[in-house]
This record gives structure tokens, C-alpha cells and sequence, in this order.
């Protein structure tokens, strides 16, 4: 038989560095889970996306068990790794901050297509690419 779910929590935390500090400790003690664990879990399975923020989800049950699902890191993050730019344009449709080719919107959308409502890559490429305008990028 499934198990009762008791609550799904939706965070966003830096990948590898979780602790039991605010925001993760105070989300998940109301409900009863082991943070330590969590902590320790999260961290190991991040390791490779250092410098990301990533969204988890984790649905606790009622025996205080828990799963987490990991989400790639948010577009913004991704293209501003891409073009090596700290943030994105205060006023992006007068200032831009830097250029983006097809080449580099493909890879990202790739990267992202779990998260993305789409199975096609042009659609996703245009989604991309309307983030990228959103931060004063140009695409090419």
C-alpha cells in the first residue's frame, strides 16, 4: 500500500551547502524530518552543481519518511553562467548586458527540458530566449 503523504515542501537551496539554518531547518522540523539527514543527502547530491541554486521538492509522509526531487537550476542562473555575467540588465529593454547565440540557448534548453512544459527543443529554445531577453541579453 502507498504511503499517506503528510506534505510536500518546495524549496530553494544552494546546491551543496544545505544546513539546518533558515529556510531548511524551520520548513522541515514542523513536519518532523531528520534534518541532519536531509542536510547530509541534499548535499551529496548537489555536489556537481556547485554555484546553483536549486528548487527541491520533498514529500514527507505521515512515518516522518521523505523523498526529495531535484529540479535543474532556474534558467536566469543558467544563462547568466553561460555568458559569465554576475546579473542581468535593471532595464532591459534599453540596456543590454551581452549576446546569446542559438548554440548556447540549445544547450541550456537541453539542460532544462525535464523542468520545461514542452518535449520540443524550438519551443524550449524560444522559451529560453524570452528569459535571456528578460535579463538584457540579445539572442542571435
Amino acid at each position: 500500500m502507498a504511503k499517506k503523504i503528510k506534505a510536500v515542501v518546495k524549496l530553494h537551496i544552494a546546491a551543496g551547502k544545505a544546513t539546518p539554518a533558515p529556510p531548511v531547518g524551520p520548513a522541515l522540523a514542523q513536519h518532523g524530518v531528520n534534518i541532519g539527514e536531509f542536510c547530509s543527502k541534499f548535499n551529496e547530491a548537489t555536489k556537481a552543481n556547485e554555484g546553483f541554486k536549486i528548487p527541491v521538492d520533498i514529500t514527507i509522509y505521515e512515518d516522518r519518511s521523505y523523498q526529495f526531487k531535484l529540479h535543474e537550476p532556474p534558467a536566469a542562473q543558467l544563462i547568466k553562467k553561460a555568458m559569465s555575467l554576475e546579473k542581468g540588465s535593471g532595464t532591459p529593454n534599453k540596456t543590454k548586458v551581452g549576446k546569446i547565440t542559438q548554440a548556447q540557448l540549445a544547450e541550456i534548453a537541453k539542460k532544462k527540458m525535464s523542468d520545461l512544459n514542452t518535449e520540443d527543443l524550438e519551443q524550449a529554445k524560444k522559451t529560453i530566449a524570452g528569459t535571456a531577453k528578460s535579463l538584457g541579453i540579445t539572442v542571435e
